[in-house]
């Protein structure tokens, strides 16, 4: 042990050091003007002292840490420790890294599953004086730390980057949105750790909460709970009935900042409004390894953390999902996860936690039943749709990464059939063919635009011997991603269609603009369904699918050279391709680092058809790197349309 002679009382300054920590850390752009560091790392701070305050090998000293409002020693929350000849593997401890008479610098050390969170930092010698407090957070840079990941690139994209795109659309027309999830924007660190300390664990036993942060599967626990309002002072609120009046769509959001902000500054009253997508990226303003997934059909989003599973047998650390949209309860709670991917894929349903939940999601057989005029009902099995193009963003680049091969077999392979039976689910594989006698699907044109006017089609096929006559019942209606159905939009009733043997026709619809622009939702979606009666044997054969209407693009021009604090400016715009003019039109744009964790909304005057709607909007990015514009385009008619451009900082 090494002995100096310190007196506290001649501490003239505590020297926290946050630049230099703050960028050790990976912590820096959450600013440098208070300390943020990562558990499993060492941190230095400089304690200056009065001359003649300082002699070596005569006392020691000790340092004290403590987090939450009930710190103490049992539950792990405090420690004070000595100072010390070398760093103490997995524990508290401090060495002197320097020290003359004057100064005196220190080298702490703290363990790799220390509880997260705010932590004050005390000097004792035959009593205590506060020094200063700091942030201590994941590290997924620390092979100790349960949520490491040896990887630079992932770590810069689930870690670092402060945008990303969420998937939409559906799984024919896959739609990248960017979104601005701004976790060093400021104020938002500190919003994410209120959520810690609103949640009702918190508030009803403070002590075995903040002592359980030192697990990722606890806080990931907590923060899917948090990010929705169900059973606490949750986040968001979701609606799902396109009336949004008294809030905000949840297709305009672009970013997670705003929402953060008004959260925190409403004393916790929930910000209106958020579907899956919304609920997710939300939940992706984290601090460690973190991703947006969405799902089709039908369509979903939720989140992957990547971390080990001591609490599991072997083989299912890694990739783990959880869904803060609010839908079962688990445990008491709205929340859901996390549980292992690779549990997913291996049908293992009682691995914690709400494997079966997630395993639906991604498996799960679609019902349908046919009403007839004399009341019965016919119910059809759809067994390979739900979980397909299960999607993220991919590493280092916009393109999209397909990760189904991480939740489940191919389709119809013997690991599958395993999986299933397992699972005690049905096996796809003793479905008929569905190839083989009168069979329907549904084809649609290349391009179908918003504000077009397009065909798409039934395309029926008679694989059998026989001629057949039979009824064509095809039509479009307005939908929503939940397949919540709205106003028809067109539709064909042909009462004698026949079909020689082995003989295919394509029978088309027309679906005009006239008619869906009323009917259709912000989400772009029309659903089709071709309904097929054979007159003979009086079988149902029924097909479905879901179109998004592709809107228009958003220019976005940079004008000049962008550096770092200097002002820059960006010319947006975007051509009416309606047959009517827009009306109420705002155009909407965040980044991080660009708009200073704001949105800037500009309104601009109607446009009329093929005309141009175009603002020219000022920026002052604050630090160096590659950057997403995010850009949103509202009308009377044309609503919440996406655009983003990549913008390097010099």
């Amino acid at each position: 042990m090494l002995f100096l002679r310190v007196s506290f009382s001649y501490i003239s300054r505590c020297d926290l050091q946050c630049e230099v920590n703050n960028v050790n850390h990976h912590t820096d752009l959450n600013g440098t003007d208070r300390l943020i560091v990562r558990r499993g790392q060492a941190f230095t701070l400089t304690l200056h002292l009065q001359s003649g305050q300082f002699e070596l090998g005569v006392s020691t000293f000790s340092l004290v840490v403590e987090t939450g409002p009930c710190a103490n020693e049992a539950s792990k929350t405090k420690a004070e420790f000595v100072l010390s000849e070398s760093p103490v593997e997995n524990s508290w401890s401090v060495v002197a890294s320097h020290h003359d008479e004057y100064s005196l610098s220190l080298s702490i050390s703290s363990p790799p599953n220390a509880c997260i969170g705010r932590y004050s930092l005390s000097f004792k010698q035959n009593r205590s004086i506060p020094l200063e407090d700091f942030i201590l957070l994941f590290n997924p840079w620390c092979p100790g730390d349960s949520v490491y990941m040896n990887d630079e690139d992932s770590l810069s994209e689930y870690v670092l980057a402060q945008d990303g795109l969420i998937f939409r659309g559906t799984h024919k027309s896959t739609i990248p949105a960017a979104w601005n999830f701004g976790q060093f924007e400021p104020g938002i660190l500190d919003a994410c750790l209120r959520l810690l300390d609103e949640n009702p664990k918190f508030l009803n036993n403070a002590d075995r909460d903040c002592s359980k942060r030192c697990s990722p599967v606890y806080i990931t626990r907590v923060v899917s709970a948090m990010v929705n309002c169900n059973d606490d002072k949750g986040v968001l609120t979701g609606r799902w009935d396109n009336n949004y009046k008294d809030g905000v769509s949840p297709m305009s959001w672009n970013g997670s900042v705003e929402i953060l902000q008004d959260w925190d500054t409403m004393s916790c009253k929930p910000v209106k409004y958020g579907q899956c997508w919304v609920f997710a990226a939300v939940g992706c303003t984290g601090n460690f390894l973190i991703r947006v997934i969405t799902n089709y059909l039908n369509f979903h989003c939720w989140v992957e953390s990547w971390m080990t599973r001591p609490d599991l047998k072997s083989g299912f650390d890694g990739w783990q999902a959880s869904d803060p949209t609010p839908q079962e309860r688990s445990e008491g709670a709205y929340c859901c996860g996390p549980v292992p991917v690779r549990a997913i894929k291996e049908g293992e349903l009682t691995v914690k936690y709400d494997a079966p939940f997630v395993f639906a999601e991604v498996n799960a057989d679609e019902v349908c039943f046919i009403k007839r005029k004399d009341g019965t009902q016919e119910k059809m099995h759809f067994t390979a749709k739900v979980g397909e193009k299960i999607s993220t963003k991919g590493v280092g680049s916009d393109k999209r990464e397909d990760i189904t091969h991480l939740y489940k077999y191919p389709e119809g392979s013997d690991e599958e059939r395993k999986v299933f039976e397992k699972a005690n689910h049905q096996n796809k594989l003793l479905k008929e063919d569905t190839e083989e006698g009168l069979n329907i699907k549904i084809k649609v044109s290349q391009e179908m635009k918003m504000g077009s006017d397009f065909d798409v089609f039934a395309v029926i096929t008679n694989n059998t011997p026989m001629a057949k006559l039979c009824r064509l019942m095809f039509c479009a209606r307005a939908a929503c991603y939940n397949s919540v159905m709205g106003i028809e939009c067109g539709s064909k009733d042909l009462l004698n269609v026949q079909l020689q043997p082995n003989e295919e026709k394509q029978i088309p619809l027309r679906v005009i603009y006239s008619k869906y622009c009323h009917a259709i939702t912000d989400q772009n979606l029309i659903k089709l369904a071709a309904l097929l009666i054979d007159y003979g044997t009086k079988d149902a054969i029924l097909a479905m699918r879901d179109i998004y209407l592709e809107n228009p693009p958003i220019k976005i021009k940079i004008l000049g050279e962008p550096k770092a604090n200097r002002k820059m400016a960006a010319e947006i715009s975007l051509i009416n391709p309606l047959s009517e003019s827009l009306d109420d039109c705002t155009f909407c744009m965040e980044g991080a680092n660009l708009t200073q964790g704001k949105i800037i909304r500009e309104k601009i005057s109607p446009v009329a058809p093929g005309q141009e709607a175009k603002v020219k909007v000022y920026f002052c990015p604050t630090k160096a790197g590659l950057r997403k514009l995010v850009v949103d385009f509202n009308s009377n008619r044309l609503r919440d349309v996406k655009g983003y451009r990549n913008v390097i900082i010099a």
